[in-house]
């Protein structure tokens, strides 16, 4: 067995063969559905002078993988106990950078939500960010007060007075899908640290209800539910996504019509590449591609709690949490993506994790697996260095 080097930056590192062969198989088939689903766009706007814009989403999203690529290869690197130490500043600069996206000039308006920031020509959408800061953060907060989260009704509204703080700035975007995703994250991680049910239960219908007086009181919130109760009644405005997204799944069958011979995509399905990539998976794979994709996220999410459980039997509390916490958000997120794409959510602007196009949210998920890489091969080497030595060995020492 090898020595565990003292530099914690070259520590030798433990691949969980499983979630590598997981996060691989979501990679490259988003990648394949993002290029299927984006070639029609970058034909419209290809020229004499410029043919290469044809491949112009291809490339882009393969840049957005290798650089996400290159920073998880740090992340995986750095100690966990390196991230709980540095916890409160990494949340503090998530919460600054939300307020500098909403400086006028600064923060880039697309649709109407000004949700990103302009780096080196890749936009850095702010809330990927303050999700990951929000999971090492809670998890720091847990490994500390537990016991308050236990015993005291106060130990659960602490954090949540801070994560409000992140929820109003999000709201000011507007990306209220991204602020239920944080208070999410927050609560299950509470609730699998203890929480009483009692307690927890009326704070969540707390939440429920806070939640449902925004979305009765924003008028376009309040379209996108009583669209995604009954599209039909304005299909060619309100009802438009759902219904196409709901064509596409009709078309898709068994089978699927064939990779690349979708028809949804062009320009009947908005956002295909991003928002609603799942319906083109849908569509030109079938059912056979849909229950693919949901059983990779499962063993995703499967692998996350099952690094967790053992980095809690290994005592290692922060990096259990944390792994809980990376478990609850690529879960809900990628179950509030699938839905709104099958029609049994309202829609919602989040991303499928690790598939759709976009640069600041593939470069985050990348380095949130990495983190959970990072747990699991600290865990191992603890459980390497606990096991007793063989007998051979010990013979041999008498």
């Amino acid at each position: 067995m090898k020595k565990a080097s003292k530099n914690p930056l070259i520590d030798p590192f433990h691949y969980d063969s499983m979630l590598v062969a997981v996060c691989a198989c979501l990679l490259l088939i988003g990648y394949v559905m993002v290029t299927s689903s984006s070639l029609h766009l970058d034909a419209k706007a290809a020229t004499a002078t410029n043919p290469l814009t044809i491949w112009g989403y291809p490339l882009k999203q393969l840049i957005h993988i290798s650089l996400g690529l290159i920073m998880a290869r740090y992340i995986i690197m750095i100690p966990m106990r390196n991230w709980q130490k540095i916890a409160p500043w990494l949340f503090m600069v998530g919460l600054l950078l939300l307020v500098v996206v909403l400086l006028p000039g600064i923060g880039v308006n697309v649709n109407g939500s000004t949700r990103w920031l302009q780096l080196a020509g890749i936009r850095i959408q702010v809330s990927e960010l303050v999700k990951f800061a929000a999971v090492v953060y809670m998890a720091r907060y847990i490994n500390r007060h537990q016991q308050d989260i236990r015993n005291s009704a106060f130990g659960l509204v602490k954090p949540l007075l801070v994560f409000s703080v992140a929820s109003l700035l999000l709201l000011m975007e507007p990306d209220f899908g991204s602020a239920v995703v944080i208070l999410i994250i927050a609560m299950g991680m509470m609730f699998l640290a203890g929480a009483r049910v009692l307690q927890f239960g009326l704070l969540l219908g707390g939440l429920t209800v806070a939640a449902s007086l925004l979305v009765y009181f924003e008028p376009y919130r309040m379209k996108r539910v009583t669209s995604f109760m009954n599209p039909w009644e304005d299909p060619r405005n309100t009802g438009f996504q759902l219904i196409q997204a709901l064509v596409s799944f009709e078309r898709g069958e068994l089978w699927g019509v064939g990779l690349g011979g979708g028809l949804q995509k062009l320009f009947y399905l908005p956002e295909a590449h991003t928002d609603f990539l799942f319906s083109v998976i849908a569509e030109e794979l079938g059912l056979l591609g849909v229950m693919a994709v949901i059983s990779l996220f499962a063993l995703l999410v499967w692998r996350a709690f099952t690094i967790a459980v053992a980095a809690e039997k290994a005592g290692e509390q922060f990096s259990a949490f944390v792994a809980y916490g990376l478990g609850i958000w690529f879960g809900f997120q990628a179950f509030v993506n699938m839905g709104v794409n099958m029609g049994i959510l309202p829609t919602k602007g989040l991303t499928l994790p690790l598939m759709s196009y976009g640069g600041g949210s593939m470069m985050i998920m990348c380095c949130a697996v990495a983190l959970l890489f990072r747990v699991y091969t600290e865990v191992t080497e603890i459980n390497a260095s606990t096991l007793p030595e063989p007998r051979v060995r010990a013979k041999a020492r008498a």
